[in-house]
């Protein structure tokens, strides 16, 4: 059930689509963290080249893409090597979507404590303990 925000800006002429973006982020989240799509938010945003700076350049003067993808996962579901993994693959998918890419490209995975993070009103520790007892999370409620 993660949260993503992919912010991202690009001068290429043949840009993905917001939902093309959406779609490849969620697939990445699916098969490297195993997050279930269907309860993985997104939200995407376009900034213009100009408007993002790097190094005091703007991205339209050095004709480069650049993207920076937040996501809130729970503390402790995916191990070091699948965080890289979707860290390097959401850069390699991105550079494909966007366009040549900016080194100062960035993700951040952020894990967040079960009892203090979840969706429905439940937080993911509630989901997990409702989980083992085999009991319906919302008789748990």
């Amino acid at each position: 059930m993660p949260l993503i925000t992919v912010t991202y800006a690009s001068n290429h002429d043949k840009l993905a689509a917001k939902a093309e973006i959406a779609a490849e982020v969620t697939r990445l989240s699916s098969t490297i963290l195993g997050k279930d799509p269907k309860v993985t938010a997104l939200i995407v945003q376009r900034v213009d080249p100009e408007d993002w700076f790097v190094g005091g350049r703007s991205l339209a003067d050095a004709g480069l893409a650049s993207f920076w993808l937040d996501i809130h996962i729970t503390e402790g579901t995916n191990t070091k090597d699948e965080k890289a993994r979707f860290l390097a693959e959401t850069f390699k998918t991105m550079g494909r979507l966007l366009g040549p890419l900016h080194e100062e490209s960035y993700a951040h995975v952020h894990e967040v404590r079960g009892d203090a993070y979840g969706f429905g009103g439940l937080t993911q520790e509630r989901r997990y303990i409702a989980g083992k007892l085999a009991v319906p999370v919302a008789a748990a409620a």
